[in-house]
């Protein structure tokens, strides 16, 4: 027994690394042959029952997957679950933890990277927990874009703090199913940009609906809730290589979704309410239906807008449609929109007044010059709507939301498009 224990406490190391790793690293290479695995240096520790690993490093075979973690820990393994090569199966996982630092994955035909600061999964707690997750391409922005010489969308996610809670490991091992309790997101930044300096492809993939991204997870799909705190998102458009793109922002979100799933009879619904600063100006809620398994895609979404000073929409205005407001009041606006099909149809309400706008320069961004001059006098005095304040009957001017949805358009740009279809109408623009 004291050479064994000798032996042990000598020559573990030495076995673990020089035997065991080995095999373990061949057995899956193997199981898994589009896949080449290469572990660092390995510690177990037979009082805490933790392995320790310098870094884990994971390569597809054709090179379009690259994964990477710097530091890699694994506790509460069965045991017996060890001795016995894994035969009890996820039984044997019951009480793990997993904790890794600096995680990285490329995807190269994506031309996207994931990195997230520290990754945590408890077995007993049935939670997963990241840190400090980033999606951006890999390359920057411009590299980005000169990769297609078609338009594209670039999107960047940063979340500092994701937890998901309730969430059943077995069924993920086993390749069965995603579901979880609840899942909460603190502090996401969400920004979009379109380089719509280059056409569209016309035979390219339209982006998917969420109910086509569901449709494609093969295996059975169930969150209870999504909960999302102080987030922010930012849609831009550009119109010309490293210009000032125009934005639209949306500041201090709180989203709440409720029944997201793939499977489900004919009425299963996914209940999103939402509200954030628009422009970081007025308070825009909103709540939306989306059928959670029909092929066809529909959605209902209404909401409302406050009170906000119109000037705070040059920002998309002046890059985007060359028109600068100079003053405007709204004191309220809802809206009321169904898509069926990329087809939008709805209302929008809004009261308005004092609205006064000039139109500038494409290049300057100046408002002189003899024709726009002209053009602004012609446009305040004779063709938009400079007010749309109730008459004494209480009515007024309702906008028509008309839109139809092009090739290229992706779900968020549905949505902003369409509610700005109806701002155009009620306006005159």
């Amino acid at each position: 027994m004291l050479i064994c224990a000798i032996f042990c406490l000598v020559f573990f190391d030495t076995f673990i690394n020089k035997v065991v790793k080995p095999r373990v690293t061949d057995a899956l290479n193997k199981g898994y042959p589009a896949y080449s695995i290469s572990i660092g240096h390995l510690q177990y520790s037979l009082i805490r029952n933790q392995f320790d690993i310098d870094s884990v490093a994971l390569n597809s075979v054709d090179g379009a997957f690259k994964a990477m973690v710097s530091r890699l820990s694994l506790s509460g393994l069965d045991r017996l679950y060890l001795f016995t090569g894994g035969r009890r199966g996820l039984a044997g996982l019951t009480g793990a933890k997993l904790d890794a630092k600096g995680l990285r994955i490329g995807f190269d035909r994506s031309s996207y990277a994931f990195l997230c600061k520290r990754l945590r999964a408890s077995f007993p707690d049935s939670s997963l927990e990241a840190d400090s997750i980033n999606v951006h391409p890999a390359s920057g922005d411009e590299k980005f874009f000169e990769g297609s010489e078609f338009r594209r969308t670039r999107c960047e996610l940063i979340i500092p703090q994701c937890k998901v809670l309730g969430l059943a490991f077995h069924e993920l091992l086993q390749g069965k199913g995603y579901r979880t309790r609840e899942i909460r997101i603190r502090g996401p930044v969400f920004d979009i940009l379109v380089n719509k300096e280059k056409p569209a492809a016309a035979e390219a993939s339209p982006p998917p609906m969420p109910n086509e991204a569901l449709s494609e997870i093969k295996v059975n799909l169930k969150i209870g809730t999504l909960n999302i705190t102080d987030g922010r998102l930012t849609y831009g458009e550009r119109f010309a290589v490293r210009a000032q793109p125009a934005f639209v922002t949306f500041e201090d979100m709180m989203v709440s979704a409720e029944g997201i799933a793939n499977r489900g009879d004919r009425s299963s619904r996914i209940i999103i309410h939402g509200q954030a600063k628009f422009m970081d100006a007025g308070t825009m809620k909103v709540l939306m239906e989306i059928p959670a398994t029909s092929r066809e895609f529909s959605i209902h979404y209404s909401g409302s807008l406050s009170g906000m000073n119109l000037d705070a929409l040059n920002s998309y205005l002046e890059p985007g449609e060359q028109i600068r407001i100079k003053t405007g009041t709204l004191q309220s606006a809802t809206y009321d929109i169904s898509i069926v099909s990329g087809c939008a149809r709805g209302t929008l309400r809004a009261i308005y007044e004092n609205l006064n706008f000039a139109v500038i320069n494409k290049n300057t961004g100046s408002e002189k010059g003899l024709t726009n001059r002209i053009t602004s006098f012609i446009a305040n005095n004779f063709k938009i709507r400079t007010g749309n304040m109730p008459d004494k009957s209480g009515s007024l001017e309702i906008g028509k939301v008309n839109f139809l949805r092009k090739r290229d358009t992706t779900f968020l740009q549905l949505l902003w498009f369409s509610i700005r279809s109806g701002i155009k109408d009620v306006v005159g623009f």
